[in-house]
């Protein structure tokens, strides 16, 4: 199978590319996330993640030989309001405070760039995810754990904050950052197969 440059440093998608047995390397985009603006929530994953893909692919040198780059943008949203990586504990607080008791979506989009064709293919995954009623007690219980620090909506869904997830529809792959269903079929439409 042919190498593929994952335009992320999240720890969970690599994780995810290892399950899957897909060699991989790391690298870093270097973008300014903040200049990024779409007025439509749902559309800014799919944006980010091509930006992150072309960033990298932008930064090799000119006659190396780039086969595949992925890229990857996971958001909290409810309403149009987005529920990014909290800054710190009292945001954190905050953004738990508004999710406890209601459902939000998480949009994951993933950007496949195809060396071959130098196409940049996007799709993206929803998922619905509920939190039962928490109290304040609670909420700093989990926020002690430390498990929302660099984490969409200021929890991760593999972690504690499962002890209040009430209600899931989609994947947990899409909440975690890497919908695997999407990658598999975007690869395999791209002619990349992981099935010997």
């Amino acid at each position: 199978m042919e190498n593929i440059i994952l335009a992320s440093s999240s720890p969970r998608r690599q994780e995810i590319l290892k399950s899957m047995g897909l060699p991989f390397q790391v690298a870093m985009p270097n973008i300014d996330e903040s200049a990024f603006i779409s007025k439509n929530a749902s559309e800014l994953p799919e944006i980010l993640a091509k930006a992150k893909v072309q960033a990298v692919v932008r930064s090799r040198p000119p006659k190396q030989v780039i086969p595949w780059v992925l890229g990857a943008d996971t958001l909290v949203v409810m309403g149009n309001k987005i529920y990014g990586k909290p800054k710190d504990h009292q945001e954190a607080f905050d953004f738990l405070s508004a999710l406890q008791d209601r459902t939000h979506q998480v949009i994951t989009a993933l950007a496949l760039y195809n060396g071959r064709t130098h196409l940049t293919s996007v799709r993206s995954a929803v998922t619905k995810v509920t939190f039962a009623p928490m109290s304040k007690d609670e909420i700093e219980w989990y926020i002690d754990t430390g498990d929302w620090h660099g984490a969409a909506g200021g929890y991760r869904i593999q972690g504690m904050a499962s002890c209040f997830i009430t209600k899931i529809e989609g994947t947990n792959s899409c909440v975690v950052g890497l919908p695997i269903f999407e990658l598999y079929d975007m690869l395999k439409e791209q002619g990349y197969s992981i099935v010997s």
